[in-house]
C-alpha cells in the first residue's frame, strides 16, 4: 500500500513536470542564458529517467534542485511536500510548505493551496493545536472551506470534543449539501454517553434526542436510551425502546436481548416476551431468540417439552450454541440418548454443509469446492484447504 501512495504522487507529478519544463523553455528566450535553460532542461529530463527508473528518492532530490532553479514551480513545490509526507518525512514537508507560505508572490489561491497543505502536515505530525488554527483561518476566511472542515472534524474526533465535531459537521452539511445526519447522531450518542456515565440523565436524554434528530433510524441512540430507563428503573420504557432497536435492525438483537430478557422477567410479562422472541425468530437467523424462548418454555412447561421445542428449530437453523443447549436438557430430562444422538448427528450434518471447506488466504473468500483462481480477488494459488476439513 505504501509503494501504491508513493507512486501515486509520483505519477501526479509527471505532468507537474512536464509544465515546468515547458515553461522554462519558453521563458528561456525571454530572461533566461542558454546555458541556462539547457541546465534546467537537463535537470527535468533526469528527474524523468529517474521515475522511469523506479529510482523515487534520487528524483525527489533531482525536483528539488528544479524547484531552487526556478521559484514560480509552486505545483511542483506543494506536490514534493505531499511526497515527502506520505514517505513520512513530515518535518521536511513542514520547512518546504512552510517556506511557500511565506512567500509574497503567490496568488490567493495558491497561498491558500499552501496553507491547506501545511495544515494537514500538522495533522500528520500529530501537531493538532496548530492544524485547528490553520484549518480554523481558513473556514473563517470561506477559504476552501468544505476541505478545512473536513479536517477540522476529524481532529475534534480525535480530541473527543464532540461539541466542536458536531458544529463543524453540521457547517460542512450546509456548504455542501452532503448529508452528515448519522455522523452528528453518533457524535450526540458520545455526549449521551458522557453525560450518562456523570449521572446527568437529563442531559443524556436530550443528547439521545438531538440524535434521534440527526438520524431517526440510529440504533445506537435507541440502545442508548433503553440503557438510561434501565437505568432509572423504568422496564416498560427501556422495553420499547430495545424493541424498537431490534425491530428496526435485527442483528443488534443479540447486544439487547439480555437486558429485555430481565425487563420482561422483572415486569412479569411473559407473554409479551413471548411473543416478541417469535416475532424475532422469523427476522432473525441467529439462534440467540431461540435459545430465549427455550429457556422460557423450559420454566413454563417443563424440560421435554423445551427439548422438543429446541430439537425442531435447530433443524431449519442449526448451531453449535444450539446443540451444547440440546445436550443438556437431554442430559436433564433422561431422555432417550439415542434419539437425541439422532437430532444432534442432523444438525451437525447440517453445519457441515453450510461451513466452507477451502479458504483464500489472501481476501478470506470462502469455498465449498477448490479454485486456483479466487472468483473474488483473482489472486492464483491462494485458495488452501482448512485445517479442519479432510478428504477421506
Amino acid at each position: 500500500m505504501a509503494f501504491i501512495n508513493e507512486w501515486f504522487w509520483f505519477f501526479l507529478l509527471l505532468p507537474i513536470a512536464a509544465a515546468t519544463g515547458w515553461l522554462i523553455g519558453r521563458r528561456g528566450g525571454e530572461r533566461h542564458s542558454d546555458s541556462q535553460v539547457s541546465r534546467l532542461s537537463t535537470t527535468y529530463f533526469r528527474g524523468l529517467n529517474y521515475l522511469l527508473n523506479e529510482q523515487p528518492d534520487k528524483a525527489i532530490e533531482v525536483f528539488l534542485r528544479i524547484a531552487e532553479l526556478d521559484r514560480d514551480t509552486f505545483e511542483t513545490q506543494v506536490a514534493l511536500g505531499h511526497l515527502f509526507r506520505r514517505r513520512g518525512e513530515v518535518d521536511r514537508a513542514i520547512r518546504l510548505h512552510q517556506a511557500l507560505v511565506q512567500r509574497n508572490d503567490l496568488n490567493d489561491q495558491q497561498k491558500v493551496q499552501a496553507l491547506l497543505a501545511l495544515g494537514e502536515d500538522y495533522m500528520r505530525s500529530g501537531l493538532l493545536d496548530r492544524a485547528e488554527t490553520v484549518f480554523s483561518d481558513l473556514v473563517r476566511l470561506d477559504m476552501r472551506a468544505p476541505q478545512a472542515l473536513k479536517h477540522l472534524i476529524g481532529i475534534y474526533q480525535a480530541e473527543r470534543d464532540w461539541d466542536k465535531a458536531i458544529e463543524n459537521a453540521t457547517r460542512f452539511e450546509e456548504i455542501t449539501g452532503e448529508p452528515m445526519g448519522k455522523l452528528v447522531a453518533q457524535f450526540e450518542c458520545e455526549l449521551a454517553d458522557r453525560h450518562r456515565a456523570a449521572g446527568d440523565v437529563e442531559e443524556a436524554h436530550a443528547a439521545v434526542a438531538r440524535a434521534y434528530q440527526a438520524d431517526a433510524n440510529c440504533v445506537r441512540a435507541g440502545i442508548l436510551e433503553g440503557r438510561i430507563e434501565l437505568d432509572a428503573g423504568n422496564d416498560s420504557a427501556a422495553i420499547r425502546a430495545f424493541e424498537r432497536v431490534a425491530r428496526h435492525d435485527p442483528d443488534y438483537l443479540p447486544e439487547i436481548l439480555p437486558a429485555l430478557l430481565s425487563c420482561y422477567e422483572r415486569s412479569s410479562d411473559s407473554p409479551g416476551a413471548r411473543s416478541f422472541l417469535a416475532e424475532m425468530i422469523e427476522h432473525y437467523r441467529g439462534v440467540a431468540p431461540v435459545l430465549a424462548l427455550t429457556k422460557i418454555v423450559e420454566g413454563e412447561e417443563g424440560v421435554p417439552a423445551a427439548r422438543a421445542y429446541l430439537a425442531q428449530q435447530l433443524k431449519d437453523r442449526p448451531s453449535v450454541r444450539g446443540e451444547a443447549a440440546l445436550i443438556d436438557l437431554t442430559l436433564a430430562e433422561g431422555a432417550d440418548a439415542v434419539a437425541t444422538l439422532h437430532d444432534l448427528k442432523h444438525i451437525t450434518d447440517q453445519l457441515l454443509v453450510r461451513n466452507p471447506s477451502y479458504r483464500c488466504n489472501r481476501c478470506g473468500f470462502g469455498a465449498r469446492a477448490h479454485h486456483w483462481q479466487c472468483p473474488s480477488c483473482k489472486e492464483w494459488g491462494s485458495i488452501k484447504p482448512l485445517l479442519n476439513y479432510a478428504v477421506v
